[in-house]
């Protein structure tokens, strides 16, 4: 606690400076990045955008997209465009 105290930083700033750089690094996923800093994801990419780091989609995320993309076809009564 010490050592936060005299970086002025409480352990949730911590916390997302080190997800900020993990994910800049492409160490982590955004995902598992916005997970380690405990927020959702407008905040994640609003910090992200504030600190000039820009996303990044990798596998695990256009997995993700995709299985959204899925589960939508799939519980879709109309046949309406998504856009």
């Amino acid at each position: 606690d010490s050592i936060l105290q005299k970086a002025d930083m409480t352990s949730q700033e911590l916390l997302l400076e080190l997800a900020v750089y993990l994910y800049d690094k492409e160490i982590l996923s955004f995902g598992k990045a916005k997970a380690l800093a405990n927020l959702d994801i407008i905040i994640f990419q609003k910090e992200l955008a504030r600190r000039n780091v820009f996303l990044k989609n990798d596998c695990e995320d256009l997995e993700l997209d995709m299985k959204s993309i899925e589960f939508y076809k799939e519980n879709n009564d109309s046949q309406k465009p998504i856009f």
